[in-house]
């Protein structure tokens, strides 16, 4: 009798529980990515926010109880986002070039207004174009912009960023904390900035929590940060802690139920750091993160959260493009395709960068040229970012330059000497691995831990690496001015705003007096500069080169197959 009551009882508070389950969709480090189109060949690319758009509607006809966000770097990155940024903003463009009066919103927070968002953190992207083109894209967005750990300075103008948000999702309280890298001002002007001040992330995650448990009682807290992890969880390895905090949350805010991140490009399906699950959807909306929470309650009481999983959606080549996001960017493309499709050279001879990266080549020194002109320095740093572009004989387009300068940085001249120089060189030179003997006619001998994007070439001095030897003693026969160079000369340095701020392992640049910049992206630059010189550089000076000669070799077989795929890195 006695068993047969508990059963009755067993029964009776089953049949008074309740059990739901809330889907948090996200994306991160769309970077302008509206339409599924690749700007450098004009064709169609596996992603966009029109695709993703798909993929969150059919999430969200699954689930009703959901909430979409995003992790932030939104408003810049694409020619389409360019476009508007300054053709629109600014009221003209190039030779002439004129906008539609028609585009008044920034067209990702016109697209993220039409899926519904229900908030954005800041990413240090979104500061890029000054703070007047970020207020009026925060003004556009029918969604607040997060970020728990930016603050204003006191008496500052600017307007103070939500921390976070709480949303009732189905019954079910959910907050969304915002978190942004505090390292934006290593890497922005102080114009670009005002009096926005980036605090210190765990601190402050650690007091908003806090406050939202005694105020808000949330049922379930999310935090969307724009920020790397910080740490390989495989090696247990450090990365760029100054910039990447997420592993830091985790540990040491470890009662909050996911963190969902971005800022390093990378992925990451679901891993969990004690209790904390931590994903990251692909950046470009190549996917969309699913973060599923089911929870129950009995009699009416509190929620207890009993599970959390993780899954990415990948947009696929199958994934249609939502046909009303597809409208919406219309106007923004056409403008955009007559921008890149302005001329502004011409080559002699066709050009192709796949070789770039292994040896000296005229298309890299054609950036180099721009640099040392506008600056007037002794010796330039770039980046060679994009090794499968080829310009046929002929004109050159903006589309072009845009593929080969991809990204918005400005031009920095700083004061330097050459012990900075061969620092920076030895640096750059990471990119490549060791070898002796036989093992330098094996591929691979590029370090893959190694951005291409941070494997800077110099102009202005001579020199060559020597892959037999270890790392920080590669460069050989450093020479300015036909002489060694010595380690007191005093030089001027150009190079982007990212180098100077140190980022990419360049810490040698760090607190260098900055004695000029650009005010004006070096894009924007090289367009000018070939635009009145009319012709490319049609021959490099072979200023650098790789030892050994079977290693160079080896180097070049491994850059043609890499330059065969699509790629920014």
């Amino acid at each position: 009798m006695r068993y047969a009551s508990s059963l009755l009882l067993f029964f009776a508070a089953l049949a008074h529980s309740e059990q739901i389950t809330v889907t948090v969709l996200a994306t991160t480090d769309m970077h302008g990515n509206l339409l599924p189109v690749d700007y450098v060949t004009g064709r169609p690319a596996v992603r966009g926010l029109a695709k993703v758009a798909t993929l969150i509607r059919a999430a969200e006809a699954e689930n009703p109880n959901h909430l979409l966000i995003d992790c932030g770097d939104t408003i810049q990155g694409t020619p389409l986002e360019y476009s508007y940024q300054t053709l629109v903003r600014t009221g003209a463009g190039p030779m002439g070039l004129k906008p539609s009066e028609a585009l008044r919103s920034d067209p990702m927070m016109a697209a993220m207004n039409a899926l519904g968002y229900d908030s954005m953190t800041v990413g240090n992207h979104e500061f890029n174009f000054g703070l007047a083109n970020l207020s009026k894209a925060r003004a556009d967005a029918r969604f607040p912009w997060l970020s728990a750990n930016t603050a204003v300075a006191a008496g500052g103008a600017e307007k103070p960023f939500l921390p976070y948000i709480i949303k009732s999702v189905g019954g079910v309280k959910v907050a969304v904390i915002g978190v942004t890298t505090p390292a934006i001002p290593s890497w922005e002007k102080p114009e670009n900035i005002g009096a926005y001040r980036f605090l210190a992330p765990v601190d402050i995650l650690k007091k908003t929590v806090a406050e939202l448990r005694a105020r808000e009682h949330p049922d379930v807290i999310v935090v969307a940060a724009h920020s790397g992890l910080g740490r390989n969880l495989d090696t247990n390895q450090l990365e760029d802690t100054s910039e990447n905090v997420v592993y830091d949350l985790a540990t040491g805010v470890p009662d909050v139920d996911a963190i969902v991140f971005g800022h390093t490009h990378n992925l990451m399906e679901g891993r969990s750091v004690g209790k904390v699950l931590l994903v990251q959807p692909k950046n470009w909306a190549i996917s969309v993160a699913r973060l599923d929470f089911t929870l129950e309650r009995a009699d009416g009481g509190p929620w207890v959260l009993r599970e959390k999983k993780s899954r990415l959606l990948p947009v696929t080549a199958e994934t249609p493009a939502a046909e009303d996001i597809a409208a919406l960017a219309r106007p923004y493309e056409e403008l955009t395709e007559r921008y890149l499709n302005t001329p502004v050279a011409a080559t002699a001879t066709a050009m192709d960068a796949a070789l770039g990266r292994a040896e000296d080549t005229a298309l890299m020194d054609a950036l180099q040229d721009v640099q040392l002109y506008y600056s007037k320095a002794d010796i330039s740093f770039c980046a060679l970012f994009n090794t499968t572009v080829k310009l046929p004989q002929g004109n050159v387009t903006i589309r072009q330059i845009a593929a080969l300068y991809p990204y918005d940085n400005e031009l920095y001249m700083v004061e330097g000497t050459g012990k900075m120089v061969k620092d920076a060189l030895e640096n750059s030179a990471r990119f490549y691995l060791s070898c002796e003997g036989a093992r330098c006619s094996e591929l691979p001998l590029v370090n893959r831990g190694i951005p291409g994007y941070n494997y800077d070439m110099a102009q202005g001095v001579d020199y060559e690496i020597d892959l037999t030897r270890p790392e920080g003693d590669r460069i050989r026969n450093l020479r300015w001015h036909g002489a060694p160079l010595a380690p007191d000369q005093k030089l001027r340095i150009a190079l982007n705003n990212y180098r100077a701020a140190g980022s990419g392992g360049y810490s040698m640049f760090t607190g260098a007096k900055i004695v000029w910049r650009s005010g004006e992206e070096i894009r924007d630059m090289i367009v000018r500069y070939y635009s009145e010189q009319k012709k490319f550089r049609e021959k490099a000076d072979d200023n650098w080169r790789l030892l050994p000669d079977a290693a160079r070799r080896t180097l070049e077989k491994e850059a043609l197959k890499d330059s065969a795929r699509p790629q920014l890195n």
